[in-house]
């Protein structure tokens, strides 16, 4: 038992629940390597458009030699490509391959879907739970 306020103790509730729910080995057998999370992150930032691997680092907060690591990974899966930038020719941009744009949909399916826990809350109960997180994430926006 999580014992604090009541705050501290939602807090540890959430974070475990978050946690048990971890997708790894279902994304690990769909794509058929693990998708460690700095991958995981550039290849959802990258959903919206090439980035430079200086956006990269900065867009999932790591440094540059780091970015090059993720991004060489996922190029050797076949996930994305490097191409010419094309306003300096010095920088490359990172842009999903075709493959890549498959996995990325994979991960959203998987990673969107409810886990089985959530079925034992009354619509009622599910409607509350979305009221009070839109509310706690309305401060991030």
């Amino acid at each position: 038992m999580v014992s604090g306020d009541p705050a501290t103790r939602a807090w540890t509730s959430l974070y475990a629940f978050v946690e048990a729910q971890g997708r790894r080995a279902e994304l690990a057998e769909a794509l058929g390597f693990s998708l460690g999370g700095g991958r995981g992150k550039v290849l959802t930032r990258l959903g919206d458009g090439p980035l430079s691997l200086r956006d990269i680092a900065v867009e999932i907060g790591v440094d540059a030699p780091y970015a090059t690591v993720i991004v060489d990974k996922l190029e050797s899966h076949g996930l994305v490509e490097r191409r010419p930038h094309p306003d300096d020719r010095r920088r490359k941009l990172v842009a999903l391959t075709d493959t890549g744009r498959r996995a990325l949909t994979t991960v959203e399916q998987i990673l969107s879907r409810p886990p089985a826990a959530m079925e034992r809350l009354t619509d009622a109960q599910q409607r509350t739970l979305l009221d009070l997180l839109e509310e706690l994430t309305a401060d991030d926006a």
